[in-house]
């Protein structure tokens, strides 16, 4: 019987993998053709349900009942004239990937008469069932209501698959009794929260300024395989990731993959589900390789954090999907493949003013200069106070691959900001103890555009090492996970702005009411600010082992695994900073708290249990098979009465073999014994840290280095498993 392997193999130099022709067309032409824009609401609203929709994505304002009935009859009726039959709220729970549960418009009247309808009630609520849903405790396993609820914020799309169409409405989604229970509704707390402070330091400078938007553009990298390659290999089917697998001779060294020609096949696909984004309103703006073989990268245009989020766990699902209609399958997993590069999700973000002005862009005058200095600093002071949460955004089993490998920022969070930024700050933070006043020149009078060359938006050279990096006019945050949802990020990021925003104010005010100028007292604060926090700036290498020699030394904290960087979601300050920003109660962050756990443990879990059967039933009987083949060998020749010198290699290799499959073999029986050691602890975070060590860390590449050499070792037509080189290369 052909192995799955081989099967596979074949069929890519047979056949044409039903690559299908994409059509070329203008993008603006399709852009949003499926999106309810407000341009579309103008068309199919009256008058007063436009302007209540307006108001509340622009104002948050609540949009009344009977208003929104009228939305819901142009909802229903722009979306049947696209050939929508059914409706569903769109949310994105706590499992990492999106929910929906499709109805139709189809209902009977008491009469048996039937009509299509929807109604201002079924748009604002509906009630799925919450049961199956991650809560970490807040609710029953018995106790299955939850409510999804409307977010004006994001425009209503029609998704579509194969030959149906269904109308999706973005919602937020939380428990009976009120707790949040989804990405969203904290998200959309932490930007008001923002919005508010940020405001209130902005009117420092502009009067005028009425509303901050922080502004989000995440690049996305993935790794693209062939989809039979992909069912042959039991470990990406079951983790996203291939547990076992030798690195081939020829991988990322030649650099030769990054920016180069895009393969075909993979070109096709990327044109296709580039189409379907354009129709649903994500803006994609560049599409590359990247640094390792089959990894590429696609970015949008910026757009406002909430969208964006919206727009990224979306992409994700249209990949998926698209990839399968081209025999191809997306891997998002944030390391796939031992020995190359894994993939991240930077999130680029910023401040945008309803004035039009960039927050973190220096400006031309010396007032725009010193907003800039303010919004600059108080980011750096966020990063430096709340390291620990930030870093607890990013945790997860995936990324715990990734992080610190030799292509990802570490886990210690740093800045960076270049050495012209760092020169001004320096310039700022060595007149300590003296005393501004109005006639400052040098430090009120900031001229950026001349101490810093063409400072628009490559005034830095681009630090790939730093997790957290200035880039002209915005900050990267490198250390996001590729299958992550972005929200996670963004909510820490955006409620510690906001907290240090609030603080910042208090301590101007504060010398405002002795009798400082506005502008003195900007100023002072903003040193104290660079003199606490200026060991969160880091400059150099972030891969090197000196760095983690001095960061020690700074004090900043490397919480190199998901378990210990999860316990800063539930410490006292942590509990102060989401509760003071109206973003979580004590209960909800510490049911996060739970759930990371727990996807941590069933994570690990799961790559554990594949990699026991993958060693049982896969890579042993392999090995065993040659290795009877080589004992066979080594028979036949001393039966001819050869020297033992003629069949010295063949027992060399004999006896590596046997080592490894007895290595693999003690191992993997060690490792079920410990798991159920773990599985009988009873308490969530101690259960994940054994996980953590006696599991992950104690057997996985003890197990993977004997497996590994095996593949070396056992002739290639006994190996049932794609081999990497295979994976990476064969498209």
């Amino acid at each position: 019987m052909e192995s799955l392997r081989y099967k596979a193999i074949n069929d890519l130099t047979t056949s044409s993998n039903g690559t299908p022709v994409v059509n070329s067309t203008k993008i603006t032409a399709i852009f949003n053709e499926n999106v309810f824009t407000l341009k579309v609401a103008r068309e199919f609203l009256s008058d007063e349900a436009y302007k209540s929709l307006l108001s509340s994505i622009r104002g948050g304002k609540k949009i009344d009942r009977a208003v929104a009935n009228q939305i819901a009859a142009g909802l229903r009726q722009w979306a049947e004239s696209k050939g929508v039959t059914h409706y569903t709220h769109w949310f994105q729970p706590l499992t990492g990937s999106s929910a929906e549960k499709h109805d139709s418009f189809f209902t009977l009247k008491g009469d048996g008469t039937p009509i299509e309808t929807f109604d201002g009630d079924t748009l604002i609520q509906q009630e799925p069932d919450a049961s199956s849903f991650p809560s970490g405790g807040l609710r029953a396993t018995f106790e299955a209501r939850g409510y999804t609820a409307w977010d004006p914020s994001s425009p209503a799309f029609i998704m579509t698959i194969g030959e149906g169409k269904t109308l999706c409405i973005p919602t937020i989604f939380v428990s009976y009794t009120g707790e949040l229970l989804d990405y969203k509704a904290p998200l959309l707390k932490a930007l008001e929260s923002l919005n508010k402070n940020a405001l209130d330091v902005c009117n420092y400078f502009d009067k005028n300024i009425t509303k901050i938007t922080p502004t989000l553009g995440w690049e996305q990298e993935y790794f693209v395989m062939d989809e039979g390659m992909f069912n042959a290999r039991p470990d990406l089917l079951a983790s996203g990731r291939a547990v076992f697998g030798h690195s081939p001779a020829k991988g990322q060294q030649l650099e030769d993959h990054y920016f180069g020609s895009i393969p075909e096949r993979v070109y096709a696909f990327m044109r296709d589900f580039e189409t379907e984004s354009y129709r649903l309103g994500i803006p994609l703006r560049t599409r590359h390789n990247e640094v390792a073989p089959s990894q590429f990268e696609c970015a949008p245009i910026f757009e406002e954090v909430s969208v964006a989020v919206d727009h990224n766990t979306l992409l994700m699902d249209i990949m998926d999907r698209v990839a399968r209609r081209h025999k191809l399958r997306v891997l998002l997993h944030e390391k796939p493949f031992a020995g190359i590069n894994g993939s991240g999700k930077h999130n680029n973000w910023s401040m945008a003013t309803d004035t039009g002005v960039n927050l973190l862009a220096p400006g031309k005058t010396p007032k725009t200069n010193l907003m800039f200095l303010t919004f600059f600093v108080n980011t750096i002071k966020a990063v430096h106070d709340y390291a620990d949460i930030l870093r607890a955004s990013i945790a997860s089993a995936g990324n715990d691959h990734r992080l610190g490998a030799n292509e990802a920022p570490p886990a210690i969070i740093s800045v960076f900001i270049g050495q012209y930024l760092y020169k001004v700050l320096q310039d700022v933070k060595e007149r300590v103890g003296e005393k501004f006043d109005e006639q400052d020149e040098a430090i009120l009078k900031l001229d950026l555009h001349r101490s810093i060359p063409e400072l628009l938006l490559d005034n830095t050279d681009r630090n790939r090492t730093s997790p957290f990096a200035f880039t002209g006019n915005k900050f990267e945050f490198r250390a996001v996970g590729s299958a992550a949802n972005c929200a996670n990020a963004m909510t820490v990021l955006n409620t510690i702005m906001a907290e240090t925003l609030k603080q910042f104010k208090k301590d101007v005010d504060a010398l405002i009411e002795k009798g400082d100028k506005k502008e003195i007292a900007i100023m002072h604060v903003i040193r104290e600010y660079i003199v606490s926090s200026e060991k969160i700036l880091f400059e150099g290498d972030g891969y090197s082992e000196e760095w983690e020699k001095e960061a020690e030394k700074r004090g900043l904290p490397n919480l190199r695994t998901t378990p210990l960087a999860l316990d800063a979601m539930i410490t006292d300050k942590a509990k102060r900073l989401f509760e003071n920003n109206n973003v979580f109660s004590h209960s909800e962050l510490e049911a996060r708290h739970e759930i990371e756990l727990e996807k941590y443990i069933k994570k690990v879990q799961i790559e554990a249990r594949i990699m026991g059967e993958l060693a049982t039933s896969h890579i042993l009987p392999a090995a065993i098979t040659y290795q009877n083949l080589l004992i066979q060998n080594i028979k036949g020749l001393k039966e001819l009465g050869l020297d033992e010198s003629a069949y010295d290699n063949q027992r060399q290799i004999l006896t590596k073999i046997s080592e490894h499959i007895n290595q693999v073999s003690s191992q993997v029986k060690l490792m079920i014994q410990a798991r159920k050691k773990c599985n009988a602890i009873t308490d969530t975070r101690e259960k994940a840290f054994a996980y953590c060590s006696e599991i992950k860390e104690k057997f996985f590449d003890k197990i993977r280095h004997h497996v590994d050499k095996l593949e070396l070792l056992v002739a290639d037509e006994y190996w049932l498993l794609p081999k990497n080189r295979e994976m990476l290369f064969l498209r």
